[in-house]
């Protein structure tokens, strides 16, 4: 077996499909994404809300927040994702995700800091799930009001 690991390298056509998918569930959620400081907070059900907050927008790139607010949780455990959304390409990537600072696109394995190798994929799928599970419950609440 070789001493030298090979590098990861990502599967640039599936993650940037999760990345165009992440896009379009984003926008869904977030009707402006041109006014600065906007936030739009939304209930899933007692004590578990979520919100969107744009931290940055200029003509070809927004930077959102996307945080999970629940009643009795320490907020260390409370999932937080910075996303920067490319309007030119329409395409979302996490940037960073729980205040760790930027993800790389890879990391070597093992690390001080113990990143798996394909972290920021990953993530970008986590954020492919949390988009699509708050969109249902935000169907489910829009169709009850009517």
């Amino acid at each position: 077996m070789s001493s030298k690991q090979r590098k990861y390298v990502p599967h640039l056509p599936s993650l940037l499909t999760v990345c165009e998918q992440n896009y379009a569930r984003l926008l869904r959620i977030l009707p402006d994404c041109d006014t600065v400081t906007l936030s739009y907070t939304f209930e899933i059900n007692d004590g578990l809300y979520y919100r969107v907050k744009i931290l940055d927008s200029s003509r070809y790139t927004s930077t959102v927040e996307l945080a999970q607010l629940v009643d009795n949780v320490p907020s260390y455990l409370r999932p937080v994702m910075q996303i920067r959304l490319y309007h030119d390409a329409n395409v979302a990537e996490v940037l960073s995700a729980q205040h760790m600072g930027k993800l790389q696109p890879s990391y070597a394995y093992p690390n001080n800091k113990m990143h798996q190798p394909n972290e920021k994929e990953m993530t970008n799928h986590f954020l492919a799930e949390w988009l699509s599970f708050c969109l249902r419950h935000l169907a489910s609440m829009r169709s009850s009001v009517d």
